[in-house]
């Protein structure tokens, strides 16, 4: 068998085991790309009038978030900017709920419970499929996987032989019979949507596989492992002195410094030995433009840190930014909107490749067949 043969039997096989789930993360991921602006325009909650007033301290919201959490914890509290709404947050491995509050006033504008959010519930889809994480993530992972060998294999497939097949391949001829725009809208289409998908797809596969995040830190740092993400740990409370306190301080200090443009969460410790810890955002919408701080809960002491969530964005290696990015380059937020878009389009073309694959491998089924059925009739046709 010819190796392009060969390569179209597994691009056809593949296709049609993993179809399904590629077509559900291709529809999931569109949802995903825009769910910052579909959020701030079906949320309002999200945004207040700014004041010409200094922000309520975090104890203070903190207090406040705490009468609506059933008596659970703050574990962060957001200061999204000054005309974005505060937000509290308790969360675990079963609950998640956000509490929405003014922070000039501290007015309670929302309590929302996490699980049932909408964009919450499409995420656990797209990641686990709805099931326990370790089942649901190696299946989204292997159908990533085969989706990545497909886009390969069709790169392959679709390479003209001749510079008089070229221009073919790059164009869709609408005024052909509804089979030959199927036919082009998969090759075509696939071809350039495989390399917004080939991004996707790796993107994908470090959330996916440890082994795939660990092999891509190593080629990306020059041969280093990929080091544990540890938090340092406060020394015992000697002093009597209060966390909550130390947040408040450490918050104003940072506040100093801040843009308007940039927004500011205190993550509160969970354990004695649990640091007080700051992340200030510098890009707000996204998630890897972060300096992520460490302070001893007790005496404000700055504590180093390790992995690749420490210390500034900056200042990071190639390999701990890439890791930070990861979710971003994944829904494309690292472009801005125009990366969004791409991300969008990407992933609608990818949700619609197993769909014009199948009825391109059913057609020609049918176009294999249909002589043999004609003959047939002929043989047992009644005299």
């Amino acid at each position: 068998m010819k190796f392009k043969k060969l390569i179209g039997v597994a691009h056809l096989w593949l296709g049609l085991a993993s179809g399904i789930l590629v077509v559900f993360l291709g529809i999931t991921g569109c949802l995903l790309a825009f769910e910052k602006e579909i959020r701030n325009l079906t949320e309002p909650y999200q945004f207040v009038t700014k004041q010409d007033k200094p922000y309520l301290p975090p104890s203070q919201l903190k207090a406040i978030a705490a009468k609506h959490l059933d008596g659970r914890p703050v574990r962060g509290l957001e200061y999204a900017g000054p005309d974005k709404a505060a937000f509290a947050a308790y969360y675990d491995t079963v609950a998640y709920t956000i509490v929405a509050m003014n922070p000039y006033t501290g007015e309670v504008l929302k309590v929302k419970d996490m699980t049932k959010d909408f964009f919450r519930i499409v995420l656990n889809g797209h990641f686990y499929l709805w099931l326990p994480p370790t089942i649901g993530r190696p299946i989204v992972a292997s159908a990533t996987l085969v989706f990545l060998v497909m886009l390969i294999s069709g790169i392959v497939l679709w390479w003209p032989k001749n510079k008089a097949a070229m221009k073919q391949r790059f164009s869709i001829k609408w005024n052909a019979k509804w089979r030959r725009v199927n036919y082009d809208l998969h090759n075509v289409l696939g071809f350039y949507m495989s390399w917004i998908g080939i991004f996707l797809a790796l993107t994908g596969l470090v959330w996916g596989f440890d082994w795939f995040a660990d092999a891509t830190y190593y080629a990306t740092s020059g041969g280093k492992q990929r080091p544990p993400h540890e938090h340092p740990v406060s020394k015992p409370n000697t002093e009597g002195k209060n966390t909550d306190l130390i947040a408040d301080y450490l918050w104003a200090g940072h506040l100093l410094n801040m843009k308007e443009t940039e927004s500011i969460t205190v993550f509160y410790p969970d354990l004695d030995t649990d640091p007080l810890e700051m992340g200030v955002n510098h890009r707000p919408g996204t998630y890897y433009k972060v300096d992520y701080y460490h302070y001893d809960r007790f005496s404000g002491e700055e504590l180093p840190a390790t992995g690749s969530y420490a210390g500034s964005f900056n200042e990071a290696s190639l390999a701990d930014k890439l890791v930070r990015m990861n979710y971003d380059i994944h829904v494309g937020a690292v472009l801005g909107l125009p990366g969004k878009f791409l991300a969008f389009f990407g992933s609608l073309i990818a949700a619609s490749l197993p769909v014009t694959g199948f009825l391109l491998w059913r057609g020609r089924r049918k176009k294999k067949t249909a002589p043999q059925r004609v003959a047939q009739d002929v043989i047992f046709q009644p005299a």
